[in-house]
């Protein structure tokens, strides 16, 4: 099932700096993660939330999705982030640390009936993954690849192999109820070279897009994530071999050498309808 709007790229902005809310407004993101958690500092915590309560009041931020992360509920700030996060009505709220169905049912419980994001970063949050995905307020899951590594003690490989579980299952977990699935963040972010290597992959896996901590992130992971014109142009061949067969009363259509079936097609217009929309958010 195609998303209804593009989350290639998925930003993380820290709610406690009014020049970073300020500057998000203009970046060619699909989608901000308006931060309470990891990038505010302890003092800064209770400000923060009157700091970004009057960024999105400002509006600016167009087409973008808007989903804040709060603190876990285990935090002392916790509640009070989930109860102000539910007066900002945005499009999701993001609870971090998510390792089962209860920890979402604790903050509906104060957020009510706004779409809920999952920090899917620890262990017990891989193997409990399809239980998560379930969830019935549950819209978008995104990985929390660095700490998911500090949980399951491994090395940094270039290719992800120890991560390769988690990621795999919160895949088959979104995909297996029609939920957002977000892969994690690649933090050197000079690296343009190495950002592609990482978000091919996790293309490759399935994933919609890609959080990021740079705004200099932003071109390479849009691309990535983007249908490229040999992609748009073999789609458009499909179905145009397909249309033409069926119209004949013939079952099999052949493009590039390939048989093209029905399975075929549906990923063919997925893939135009994806250009649409991110062409119809360009223009927004």
């Amino acid at each position: 099932m195609p998303l209804a709007r593009p989350l290639r790229s998925v930003l993380y902005i820290p709610a406690s700096k009014p020049r970073a809310l300020d500057k998000a407004r203009g970046l060619p993101v699909d989608a901000i993660i308006f931060d309470l958690e990891d990038a505010v500092s302890v003092d800064e915590k209770d400000a923060s939330r009157d700091t970004l309560a009057t960024a999105l009041a400002e509006g600016g931020y167009g087409a973008r999705m808007k989903v804040i992360r709060i603190n876990g509920l285990d935090t002392q700030w916790g509640e009070a982030d989930a109860k102000a996060a539910a007066a900002m009505n945005p499009d999701a709220i993001l609870l971090p640390k998510v390792s089962s169905p209860a920890d979402l049912d604790a903050l509906q419980k104060i957020t009510g009936d706004i779409p809920l994001w999952a920090m899917m970063e620890t262990p017990a949050g891989m193997l409990n993954a399809a239980a998560i995905g379930a969830h019935p307020m549950l819209q978008g899951m995104v990985m929390g690849t660095n700490d998911l590594a500090k949980e399951l003690q491994t090395r940094h490989r270039a290719d992800r192999l120890p991560l390769q579980t988690g990621l795999g299952l919160c895949v088959l977990a979104a995909k297996a109820n029609d939920q957002v699935i977000i892969d994690g963040v690649y933090n050197a972010f000079k690296d343009d070279e190495g950002l592609k290597v990482e978000c091919d992959q996790g293309r490759d896996m399935g994933f919609d897009g890609k959080t990021l901590i740079h705004p200099a992130q932003v071109d390479v992971t849009n691309i990535a994530f983007s249908p490229s014109d040999a992609e748009v142009d073999l789609a458009r061949r499909q179905i145009e071999a397909f249309d033409a067969v069926e119209a004949t009363g013939q079952g099999v259509a052949v493009v590039d050498g390939k048989i093209v079936e029905n399975l075929h097609v549906a990923t063919a217009r997925d893939t135009l309808a994806k250009v649409e929309a991110i062409a119809a958010i360009a223009t927004e």
